[in-house]
């Protein structure tokens, strides 16, 4: 209920309209009033003042305030009111229908705010000055009388409050205020607020946009079925709700970003694109001759160096093929680095499938077709090592329709082309096709632009620093750009393009190492050369915050607090291993590799995954966390060494990545739990049942067969449902403590923490042997 109250009459007399009327909205929307005396609700109020406000509509804002401002009458010819009026002119026009109006008070506007009256407060005609300059001496005693005087004067001022005096003052400010709250409301209408609102805001912050309090957006709230105090935070679609049911206009805040400030994403104009050189990705199962291809094409020898047939990294290579430059990524074929090979597809944009002659599709080869669809780029098939005797491209050409892959000559768009990586024969045909592919893609980039790419490879160098190997996709990469990728942000302070020459700018398409990163970025981040090195720090910052975030939040993390109950609180057991590698592709590759080793028994988990030598800080991880450490083509420095002896930290090196899966598989099984076979001892049936002070209940039993063994596992199976499963506590004979009762015999049997026996019931004894793998 208000907390002023606001009678039918007082509503009808304030809108000169007769209180029957007042009452006939009242039954049309709540129920009948009692009597004119009735004291109306906040919600009953609302309904009339809008019933009355879209029945009595005003012709514009000016009839409103026109009546306000107003010269002042002199006050002796202005006579004294007989009782004091109540304007409300909205009430009071004529509506369209030629009615006339409520009340004949409203035929002639009355002013909004009292007039201004000027009061003589000097009773005589003259003031007598000279009462102001007594002596100095007098000034005490005069004040002393004036604040007695005031005292009595406003000691009767407040008996005249109390008889009703003041009442009517309050009474009247209320009114006025109310009137007042009405006429903005009517503005609202007419002119709402807009709120601006982001995707998320605190309904506090919603109720300082709207002008509101905190209690009116609370109260709506509840209305509508959510309960949210001031400081929790609600979703754009239901702040949308709430500030349009207060009477506000809804508009979409648009937060701009670091990066979308930083980083230009205009799309590029067409008169503005030139040709560029075509990316091309060649994949396939390891060993089929991805590699010696590559070498075959830019005549260098590289293959040999590769350790167990496998390229340890992806490696960015730019040829020329009758004058016209094509960009060549070569991807590893193991499947631990199926990350980097799907990540060489998604930035090319041909891919050649290598696929040997003489060895079919293989799983590598599946998973390389997949990528190439998934990153809908055209394939091209080589088939290679066609100098072989075993070659068989047929049963090649066959396989390769089961994937999608259907040759031209079969009425397809699969391009097949035989060729030896060894001999060098069909090498051409198969850069022409390349040729021509590209130009049917019509491939095109701007130069005249900020760059930005991919990282294709990343390492830590020890003379030089961060190393990164990058892809520049569009726009042209200048020394000395500032360049964000990832987490990592620096000014290149130096280029080389594949050939190993310094350059000083790369256009769309070409392959660069650069150096002057603050830290090794990511393999497969994006990068982009950015004006502001300050705002790309900041965001940097931002990023490394929300990664850190990221990682709080994910299950499994390792701190020093909690590393021992994690493990002890599930029946899951974890090796724990740190991963450092010489190249940030492959240690990706190998923290992958290593992660698929989980089963259902042991969870492994690595812990730290970096690139550089094993330092000292490694081996200290690694002991407090009860971890492993893998080297992939790294050593550990002295110190690191000297630390591992004495914490007995087990340090790994490896060179080919199926030597580490095999040894982690093999630590692996000495931590599987073993397993368990059931060897079962006897039966025996409960005749009895007795209740024994400090013991509990005791089931007298009959051994069927077998025998009973004390501290034995047990079931008891009632109607051969299993009621109990645990383990013999107790086994009496007589009066006796026995270790076993063999059949035939009557005993005593006690469970452990199960009372629930019952005549009738079938204990099975058993023992669980360990099985010897």
């Amino acid at each position: 209920m208000s907390l002023v109250k606001y009678r039918v009459h007082e509503v009808a007399k304030d809108f000169g309209k007769q209180t029957k009327e007042i009452g006939d909205i009242m039954a049309k929307y709540f129920t009948a009033p009692k009597n004119h005396m009735q004291v109306l609700e906040d919600n009953e109020l609302a309904v009339i003042f809008d019933y009355l406000t879209q029945h009595n509509q005003i012709e514009s804002m000016e009839s409103v305030f026109a009546d306000v401002y107003h010269e002042p009458k002199p006050a002796q010819d202005r006579p004294a009111p007989k009782k004091e009026a109540t304007p409300a002119a909205e009430g009071r026009k004529t509506d369209p229908a030629g009615e006339k109006p409520a009340a004949p008070a409203a035929q002639k506007p009355m002013s909004r705010v009292p007039e201004k009256k000027i009061v003589d407060t000097r009773k005589g005609g003259a003031v007598n000055l000279e009462k102001y300059d007594e002596r100095l001496e007098n000034i005490a005693a005069g004040k002393t009388r004036q604040m007695d005087a005031g005292k009595e004067k406003f000691k009767n001022r407040g008996s005249n409050q109390r008889r009703g005096g003041g009442f009517q003052g309050n009474k009247r400010r209320q009114e006025e205020q109310d009137r007042m709250r009405r006429l903005q409301a009517a503005i609202a209408k007419k002119h709402p607020l807009v709120v601006k609102i982001p995707d998320e805001i605190a309904v506090g912050e919603l109720a300082s946009r709207m002008k509101k309090t905190g209690a009116e957006v609370v109260k709506c709230l509840m209305k509508n079925g959510v309960m949210a105090s001031l400081s929790d935070v609600i979703d754009f679609d239901t702040a949308a709700i709430i500030t349009e049911e207060l009477g506000c206009k809804v508009e979409k805040e648009v937060i701009v970003t670091i990066e979308e400030k930083l980083i230009d994403t205009a799309e590029d104009k067409e008169e503005d694109l030139v040709p560029r050189a075509p990316v091309v990705v060649v994949m396939g199962h390891v060993d089929h001759g991805k590699t010696s291809l590559l070498d075959r094409i830019r005549k260098s020898n590289v293959a040999s160096g590769e350790a167990g047939g496998i390229t340890q990294h992806i490696g960015a290579y730019q040829v020329k093929v009758k004058g016209q430059p094509i960009t060549f990524l070569d991807t590893p074929g193991h499947e631990a680095f199926t990350a980097m090979r799907a990540r060489g597809a998604m930035v090319t944009d041909v891919a050649i499938l290598v696929v040997a002659a003489d060895d079919g599709i293989m799983p590598q080869t599946v998973e390389s077709i997949s990528h190439a669809k998934a990153a809908e780029i055209p394939i091209i098939v080589a088939i290679n090592k066609m100098d072989k005797p075993t070659a068989n491209p047929d049963r090649i050409t066959q396989q390769l329709t089961e994937y999608g892959l259907v040759p031209e000559e079969w009425g397809g768009d699969t391009i097949i082309c035989p060729i030896s990586a060894k001999t060098g024969d069909g090498i051409d045909n198969l850069l022409e096709m390349v040729l021509l592919t590209a130009e049917m893609r019509e491939l095109k980039a701007n130069p005249d632009r900020s760059a930005h790419g991919a990282v294709i490879e990343a390492r830590l160098d020890k003379g030089r620093g961060p190393v990164a190997t990058l892809l520049v996709q569009n726009g042209t990469l200048k020394q000395g750009d500032v360049i964000i990728a990832g987490t990592a942000v620096g000014r290149v302070r130096a280029m080389t393009n594949a050939q190993g020459q310094k350059v000083t700018s790369a256009g769309p398409s070409v392959p660069v190492e650069i150096i002057g990163m603050g830290e090794v970025p990511g393999a497969g981040d994006d990068f982009h050369a950015v004006a502001d090195e300050r705002m790309a720090r900041e965001l940097v910052e931002q990023r490394k915050h929300e990664n850190k975030m990221a990682a709080g939040n994910a299950v499994g993390k390792v701190t020093l607090d909690n590393l021992f109950s994690q493990i002890q609180a599930g029946e899951m057991k974890n090796l724990n291993i740190i991963v450092k590698a010489d190249v940030q592709g492959s240690a990706e590759a190998v923290k992958a590799s290593l992660e698929k080793l989980t089963n259902e028994e042991v969870r492994v988990r690595v812990i730290h995954c970096a690139v550089g030598a094993i330092s000292e800080s490694d081996v200290m991880l690694a002991s407090t966390s009860g971890a492993i450490i893998v080297g992939f083509n790294v050593r550990p420095d002295n110190n690191a060494k000297e630390n591992a002896g004495r914490m007995n930290v087990d340090m790994r090196m490896y060179r080919v990545i199926y030597d580490a899966i095999n040894e982690i598989e093999t630590a692996m099984k000495g931590m599987l739990a073993p397993k368990f076979k059931e060897v079962e001892l006897g039966q025996a049936e409960v005749r009895n049942v007795f209740r024994i002070t400090g013991v509990g209940m005791v089931a007298g039993c009959y051994v069927l067969n077998g025998k009973m063994q004390r501290n034995a596992q047990m079931r008891l199976l009632r109607d051969n449902i299993v009621i109990y499963d645990g383990a013999i506590a107790s086994l009496q004979r007589f009066k006796d403590s026995v270790k076993e009762v063999a059949a035939g015999y009557e005993c005593g049997i006690t469970f452990e923490k199960f009372q629930d026996i019952k005549e009738g019931d079938i204990i099975e004894a058993f023992l669980m042997e360990q099985i010897e793998v």
